[in-house]
């Protein structure tokens, strides 16, 4: 709640620099899926999660139909769940129980990460076609972790499921991101107008914090130091003034 009406203040006081017509500013409130993909062969995507983006959206227009785009807003629940094929000590760094310090081979690993995101992007948009205008926005999303809460299912450890662990050591503080927006802007007012897109997203900097052992039965006990990648497609939906 903290958060929201923090955003309110802000979406408040920026109303007042809208006066200039090259500016405007928004907000958006869009589900998004993401899941987790990695470097390594025997640690797969094993589900995705169902979450929420929330802020503030500003653009400057340099030409007509062509804007710098940034902002400042939450992505409530990201990550996904990783499949890990060989057992070993994950997630070193976190508090587990007695019985957790070792995983059984195909033990799950699910990450639900909240992050602070900032965008930087250059939008660009068609004339208005009767109340329609259509866009794309390319950017890049520098995210940076506020919280992490983490699931494991492992068949050897009864009940190891039901819990919930903090592991923010687990987890990286910088997620740096590339994507690519397209959609539509309907216009319901002299300025205003309803967005509705849909967008993919693909972390290119390590997501995980890797510390533990793997128990390779080929090469032996090695060092876990797989890169863990964020992916994402986001439903957008918001309003600009």
């Amino acid at each position: 709640m903290k958060k929201i009406v923090m955003l309110g203040l802000i979406f408040l006081f920026i109303q007042n620099l809208n006066a200039q017509g090259d500016i405007r500013f928004g907000f958006q409130l869009s589900p998004a899926v993401s899941w987790l993909t990695t470097d390594n062969s025997k640690i797969n995507s094993s589900g995705p999660n169902i979450g929420l983006k929330l802020g503030l959206n500003g653009e400057y227009y340099f030409r007509d139909n062509y804007a710098f785009t940034s902002g400042i807003g939450f992505h409530f629940n990201s990550g996904g769940t990783l499949l890990h094929q060989y057992g070993g000590t994950y997630w070193t760094k976190t508090d587990l129980p007695t019985g957790l310090d070792t995983m059984s081979n195909d033990v799950k690993l699910k990450y639900s990460i909240q992050y602070v995101e900032i965008p930087f992007g250059l939008k660009m948009r068609t004339k208005e076609f009767g109340f329609l205008r259509y866009f794309i926005d390319p950017a890049i999303t520098l995210g940076f972790k506020t919280q992490a809460r983490g699931k494991i299912t492992d068949s050897g450890k009864v009940g190891a499921e039901d819990e919930k662990y903090d592991i923010r050591p687990e987890v990286n503080g910088i997620n740096l991101c590339w994507g690519l927006t397209g959609g539509a802007e309907y216009n319901i007012g002299e300025n205003s107008s309803l967005v509705f897109g849909l967008g993919f997203q693909m972390g290119f900097t390590d997501l995980t914090d890797d510390n533990g052992t793997v128990f390779d039965p080929e090469k032996g006990n090695r060092k876990e130091n797989s890169k863990g990648l964020f992916r994402s497609i986001v439903l957008k939906l918001g309003v600009m003034f």
